[in-house]
Order: structure tokens, then sequence, then C-alpha cells
């Protein structure tokens, strides 16, 4: 039953890094790379909207942060038009929409941090021209626009530069994703929104008490914008224990944040890093032992199904589910994506 419910809903995935897995392969192997690695993953795991993060590693920061940016947006429109059969970069609902009418996979272009635009607000009607559609502000640690949750303990809020940064956003359509913000910075942006907030790859703070995951109050706030929440799978923001990391745990993240802020306010952030850190050289994996991060058999878009199968045995309505997976990501998107203020 879970198999064909899952084949049938529509799949949403809000954070995969496999641009930066792209990117490390030269330019005339981009798109086809893309269709050989990951496509086929992409399929069996039933994904129908992937949101394409652009992360700017450490090397290439501060100095290089917007050329990467702008060879990862490429990269991106290159996979694109070198798949159209396949899948299609989506500016808006509309497009999703006939993507999804054409059986090929939505692509959302997203900014993890964005690093490439520090202070220079006025670059962001430029990165929506090229394609962004979702962006954060803050990584691990600090920026010229916010700090990021690994800087708690600062007790900052978003910059004068990011209180820009946010109303821009809000007046050309860019989502703004809370995901890895301080918890200042988040309280900020819920006291000035105006538009739904996202939370691209978060989990509860109340299953587990870790800087990167949400508190029920930051839950509540964003549900109060006409947001939602979109569930990280990395098992280190899921339990202490390695034994505990599973896909069960995983659903209780998942049904503990739709009891606190409705069902219809859950999505999926799965944040899968194995085959990008496999993919990629040092420093972006230097020192990190990923494994032990992993949910056993959700390490890529294939395990996906293994997701609505742990939601059926905690005994949720078919209609719950559907929503969880993509259902309410598309009606986000649908409503919010691209459309100016």
């Amino acid at each position: 039953m879970s198999r064909a419910l899952h084949q049938r809903a529509v799949v949403a995935d809000a954070h995969n890094d496999l641009l930066i897995a792209i990117t490390a392969r030269p330019p005339h192997r981009w798109a086809g790379y893309f269709r050989e690695r990951w496509l086929p993953q992409l399929r069996e795991g039933g994904v129908d909207v992937q949101v394409l993060p652009v992360f700017i590693d450490d090397r290439f920061r501060p100095e290089g942060a917007l050329r990467e940016t702008l060879r990862m947006i490429e990269c991106a429109h290159t996979l694109a038009e070198g798949n159209a059969d396949e899948v299609r970069l989506c500016l808006d609902g509309d497009d999703i929409d006939a993507a999804l009418a054409d059986g090929r996979i939505a692509l959302v272009l997203a900014l993890e941090s964005a690093p490439g635009l520090d202070a220079n607000v006025e670059l962001l009607p430029t990165l929506h021209r090229l394609g962004v559609r979702i962006a954060s502000l803050a990584h691990w640690g600090r920026t010229a626009l916010a700090d990021g949750s690994g800087e708690d303990a600062t007790g900052s809020r978003l910059t004068e530069a990011g209180v820009l940064a946010l109303r821009e956003m809000e007046r050309l359509g860019i989502l703004f994703d809370v995901s890895h913000l301080g918890a200042s910075g988040v309280a900020h942006v819920l006291e000035l929104a105006t538009r739904p907030v996202l939370a691209t790859h978060s989990s509860a703070r109340a299953l587990l008490d870790h800087h990167r995951n949400l508190t029920d109050e930051q839950l509540r706030g964003i549900a109060a914008t006409g947001g939602m929440v979109c569930v990280n799978f990395l098992g280190e923001f899921l339990a202490t224990a390695r034994a505990d990391r599973t896909v069960d745990r995983l659903a209780d993240h998942i049904v503990h944040i739709a009891e606190v802020i409705g069902v219809g306010r859950v999505g999926l952030g799965p944040d899968f890093i194995k085959e990008v850190c496999d993919d990629t050289t040092p420093p972006c994996c230097e020192d990190v032992e990923y494994a032990r991060l992993l949910v056993p058999g959700l390490e890529g878009p294939r395990g996906l199904p293994l997701v609505t199968e742990a939601l059926v045995r905690r005994g949720l309505p078919e209609g719950d589910v559907e929503k969880i997976l993509g259902g309410n990501v598309l009606e986000l998107f649908r409503k919010e994506l691209g459309r100016p203020a």
C-alpha cells in the first residue's frame, strides 16, 4: 500500500546539495553527469519537485564566492537545458505545474547563506533574474546579513543589510529560508515577515536539543506567517545515539512538527550528503566522518519510499502522508514562488 501511495503522491525534496557534486566536474560534463548519476536516483525515489541549493565551500570565500555562486547557477541552467526531456528549471507555480503535467521533475533554485551576496542587497534582483526563488542568509557562522545557529551565543539579530534583504526578497517573490539562521535571527525574521517563511531543512528541537533544530515556539511562528517546515533527515539532528538514528526516529520528528503546527505545514528537507561527500574533495569533507550522520536506508533519494512506509506505520491517513511528501510544498510554491509583492 505504501509503495502505491508513494508513487501517486507528489514528492518534493526541499534541500539536496547535488549541485556541489556536479560542479566538481568540468562544465562539459554537467548535463551528462546529472543524467547518469542523479536522475536515476531522483526517479527511483519518486521525486517530482527538487530544490537545488547553491552552497559555497569555505575555499571560495570571500573573494570567489560570487563567481562560484554564478558558476553553480549556470550549472543548474546547463543541466536543465541538457535534460529538458526529464527536468525543467521553474520560476513559479505555473512552471512547476507544467513540468509535473509533462512528467518532468521541477527544479527550483535556492541560495544557502548567500556568501556571494555579502552586504550587496542590490544584487538580489540580479539573482532573481537568474532564477533564484528561495534564499537563506547564514549557514553555521556569521555573514554580513545575519548569524547562523552556530553563533547563537551572540544573541544577534539580522544586520541592517539583512533586514533590507528580507524586504527585497519579499518584494521579488523569493521565499525566505530560516534553516541555519540563529535563534535571535529567526525571532527577528518572524517579527518582520509579511509573507510566508520557509524552513527548508530543519528538525524538532523538542526531540533533540541541537541548535540546528527549531523550537516549538519557532515552529508556531513560522506557521503563523503561512509558511512551513521541511524536516531534515541527518541523524545528527534526530537523535544523540547513533543506534537511534532511524527512519522511525525521523517519523517522530515529522509527526511532532505536524502535531505542533498542523499536518498542512510540514514537508521533507532531506539534506542528502553521502554522494556529495563521496564525489567531492577537501575542504568540503575534510575531517568529516559523514557516515555517522546518515540514517540507514536514507543515504540518498532512492530511500524516500521508506519515509512513506514509516508514516503509514504510524497510522497517518493517506491524505496527510501525501501532504507531507510534497503536497504542502507544492501548494506553497504555487501561491508564493516568484510572485512579486
